[in-house]
């Protein structure tokens, strides 16, 4: 894995992505909407209830990222045609509970790729159709410790959001002049209680960005040349479905860097994300 140091800026949880099952998102008529749109979410909500619906057997999947939105118009007729994520669920299918409702399952945890149409006006909203390919995901497959910790491999696309938002508090609360960013991981599990829950042990390099001059991340705060290092513990609670901020607790953080060890996750540079933009492939993290 790459040691490329990570630039971090607030992110919405929504990604982009090329691929719309055989045809595209980017093949369809219309424009980007943000992911974050009340009417995006409403369309994504309808297409999953739409699905779970026609589910006989597994559990029900509940959403988990918003990656790629595009609405044409017809008077007050908009017409939505979303990419997204979801996860397995323990919500068994056929049941009364609400996808809302229902917490990830902590194993089997491979996001399943969905697109759907969706039809909404002022009356009503329709899934005009919904596709989620969840061949091989739905299984009787039982976890061996419900709501255990489970350590998390340092490729994890989990890691980013939860990462992201411990160095933005970091750097919200700490007394520097400079904002830091992430440099290494060495731990990181996640747990299911209500939601997910990181724990993560990382430590952060300064960056040659003032805060006085930068109030976030970005492609210009790259590493001081002053090696300075702050190392941190952070407690995660993220429940992505109900649309919540990550709650996030840090601990024991000390200005040095953490010592290096085998073992080490590393992380790419991640995905740069703009609250300002509509969804669109990102280049940073």
């Amino acid at each position: 894995m790459s040691s490329a140091v990570g630039l971090f800026v607030a992110a919405l949880l929504c990604f982009c992505s090329s691929a719309f099952g055989q045809t595209g998102v980017d093949g369809q008529r219309g424009v980007l909407v943000f992911c974050d749109d009340p009417s995006v979410q409403k369309a994504v909500t309808s297409a999953l209830h739409e699905f779970n619906s026609k589910l006989t057997v597994g559990q029900k999947l509940a959403l988990f990222e918003i990656r790629v939105a595009k609405k044409t118009e017809d008077g007050s007729d908009s017409m939505y045609y979303l990419e997204f994520t979801s996860r397995r669920s323990d919500c068994p299918a056929g049941g009364s509970k609400n996808w809302t409702d229902c917490d990830y399952l902590p194993t089997g945890s491979a996001a399943i790729s969905c697109n759907s149409t969706v039809h909404m006006n002022e009356k009503e909203t329709v899934t005009k159709e919904v596709y989620c390919n969840v061949d091989g995901y739905i299984s009787s497959e039982k976890a061996t410790c419900l709501g255990c910790p489970v350590e998390i491999e340092g490729n994890s696309e989990d890691l980013k959001v939860p990462l992201l938002a411990s160095v933005s508090k970091f750097n919200s609360i700490s007394n520097s002049t400079h904002l830091f960013t992430l440099n290494r991981v060495s731990h990181a599990t996640r747990q299911v209680v209500a939601g997910f829950r990181y724990k993560l042990r990382f430590d952060m390099k300064k960056t040659t960005c003032a805060k006085a001059e930068h109030k976030d991340l970005n492609d210009l705060c790259v590493p001081d040349e002053d090696n300075m290092f702050a190392n941190c513990n952070a407690t995660v609670d993220m429940a992505p479905w109900r649309l919540e901020q990550p709650g996030v607790l840090l601990a024991q953080c000390e200005n040095r860097a953490l010592p290096l060890v085998r073992h080490l996750l590393w992380f790419q540079k991640p995905s740069l994300i703009s609250k300002h933009k509509p969804c669109s492939r990102p280049k940073h993290f």
